[in-house]
């Protein structure tokens, strides 16, 4: 996009940025409401947003998708925009797909459609919409394979090629994709849904284009750019120079029951801020590794959570400088696996909330529960048909510096939400004897931790196989200015004689569970922000009162002491405070 003196009035360049966000809001709501399975449909884990014609970077993205596919994106877009220029061939009416990680960020799960947009005959922008498919192959259904120690374990893997070509739809891409697929009709209607999301955001954007003016929205993409860089560089030019640093680790890597280390050390100098990972754990054997994509995309997302003033579009990268040296375990290229993303981008995530929380404390949030628990259950049902339930499950955010974390909320990496019980109980022979907070879970502090989750699924049909992908099972979500840490994360799996936990804690594959047996898990709280010590006595005999906390937790945690009654008793709470305090 040409840099020219830009002639666009406040007002305008407002109403434009609504008008834009809501194209991309209505391309979300079109394929949520499209959506076959219920991860896209109910969960929201989809993206959509308009992208510039050179560069590929971000210019729009809608408010219902996942943030984390921002970045991710970007880099997608760009690949398209290199594949069509080595071929020479890019056309009016044009789409590409592909789920590549390398090219284009996280994991086969997830198909982007890229779609060029044109003008009288000239190229203006693309139109763009990810989803996460319900199965793309691989040994696992559902996709998250801990043991996966190549990307050719995890799925079917698509380079980008072009699923229309100048308005002509190629049924031999679909029908090599739903081949590959345990799940073929689920993965045409989220195809479907898809096509049908990049037409709306087509005829939104024209409709714009024809009351505005070409140049007009033009200069709106560009102001918006430079207005997010600006604010950012503001942002960062109020924090105090210097160096801040912070490690967290992940529990293993599904193959290696070893510890890996998310390094960070951010460095402030002026209007600028670097990101430096490269003390972080080399390359692993297992589908905890990442690609360069994925990580940049990530480090945006907790930007975003710190700067929530700034716009959502590339602009808010421009003044950081992100260092992830190849060799990392956050900068793998093929065929390394990537299937578990989410783990390892949900602790890159927490290392920075603990670096700014030595830069700027007031800004900082206590980690969220830092894991998706991507649980997948599979089997036939007794008229043969294949059935493979997968989803993701929900965990407490952290305290921060405006109040408690939020119970029971899904991953920061996203907005999306978490499949109600009653869609999935709809959908698969499982039925749910237990989803409830789980006490004493969320981190202690002056603002508390959100809550953790307890799950209970209870097998309806005769067999089924079922695949863990977790973590925070050894290293719990840490507090930020004195706050405490909250629960650890646990699964337990029932057999024949008695329950069972996982020998790598978080992951494990091969389980089968019988008619009536049960899956038990219980999913991390946030971490606190600020001293327990600081807390409102009230506010903790509200929690205890509520069941956030127990009694005994309120006197372990905050050396509280309460009556029968639920009041604080201040006399006995002064001496243990006082006896703690020695």
């Amino acid at each position: 996009m040409m840099q020219r003196t830009l002639m666009i009035d406040p007002v305008t360049l407002a109403v434009l940025k609504g008008r834009l966000e809501q194209i991309a809001d209505e391309m979300d709501a079109t394929l949520f409401r499209s959506a076959f399975n219920p991860i896209i449909a109910e969960a929201h884990d989809a993206s959509h947003g308009i992208y510039d014609a050179i560069t590929g970077k971000t210019l729009v993205q809608g408010k219902s998708g996942l943030p984390v596919f921002v970045g991710a994106m970007a880099f997608a877009v760009k690949a398209v925009i290199d594949k069509a220029a080595k071929d020479g061939n890019l056309s009016e009416g044009d789409v590409y797909i592909f789920n590549d990680p390398y090219d284009g960020g996280t994991h086969l799960s997830d198909f982007k459609l890229v779609s060029p947009y044109y003008r009288d005959g000239e190229l203006y922008c693309y139109l763009a919409s990810v989803g996460h498919w319900h199965d793309v192959g691989g040994n696992v259904p559902g996709n998250y394979n801990p043991e996966a120690t190549e990307c050719f374990q995890e799925g079917m893997l698509i380079p980008p090629v072009k699923l229309i070509e100048a308005g002509k739809f190629r049924q031999d891409i679909v029908d090599i994709m739903q081949a590959n697929s345990r799940q073929p009709i689920s993965l045409y209607g989220d195809l479907s849904g898809q096509i049908n999301a990049l037409e709306l955001g087509e005829r939104r954007l024209t409709a714009l284009l024809d009351e505005y003016g070409d140049a007009t929205v033009q200069d709106a993409f560009v102001e918006l750019q430079a207005r997010a860089a600006q604010l950012m560089r503001m942002n960062i030019a109020e924090l105090p120079d210097g160096t801040y640093s912070c490690d967290d680790w992940l529990d293993n890597d599904g193959i290696v029951d070893e510890p890996l280390k998310i390094a960070l050390d951010l460095t402030i100098s002026g209007e600028i801020m670097k990101l430096d990972f490269s003390r972080s754990s080399p390359a692993c054997a297992g589908p905890v590794n990442i690609s360069l994509s994925t990580a940049v995309a990530s480090v945006y997302v907790a930007i975003k959570h710190v700067f929530n003033d700034v716009p959502a579009n590339s602009g808010v990268l421009d003044p950081i400088e992100i260092v992830i040296p190849e060799h990392t375990m956050l900068a793998v290229k093929a065929p390394k696996p990537v299937g578990g993303y989410t783990e390892t981008i949900l602790r890159l995530i927490d290392v920075v909330f603990g670096a700014m929380a030595k830069v700027a404390p007031e800004r900082s949030n206590g980690c969220a529960y830092g894991t998706i628990n991507a649980l997948s259950l599979a089997g036939h049902r007794r008229d043969g048909r294949r059935w493979v339930m997968f989803s993701f499950f929900g965990g407490g955010h952290g305290g921060h510096p405006e109040g408690d974390g939020l119970n029971h909320g899904n991953a920061p990496i996203s907005t999306a939400t978490i499949p109600p019980l009653e869609i999935l109980e709809s959908a698969y022979p499982m039925f749910f004897t237990k989803w409830a907070l789980r006490p004493d879970s969320g981190g202690a502090g002056q603002n508390r931790g959100g809550l953790g989750a307890i799950y209970e699924i209870e097998l309806l049909e005769e067999n089924a196989d079922v695949f863990l992908f977790g973590e925070r099972g050894r290293y719990a979500p840490a507090g930020v200015n004195g706050g405490g840490y909250g629960a650890l994360n646990t699964f337990s799996y029932e057999q024949d004689d008695g329950y069972h936990k996982p020998p790598m804690v978080s992951k494990m594959v091969g389980i089968k569970i019988k008619k009536g047996q049960h899956l038990h898990l219980e999913t991390p709280g946030g971490g606190g922000y600020g001293k327990a010590s600081e807390r409102d006595l009230k506010a903790v005999a509200r929690d205890v009162g509520l069941g956030y906390v127990t009694p005994e937790g309120a006197k372990r945690d905050y050396s509280v002491v309460l009556n029968e009654n639920g009041t604080v008793d201040q006399e006995q709470t002064d001496k243990l405070r006082a006896l703690v305090s020695q």
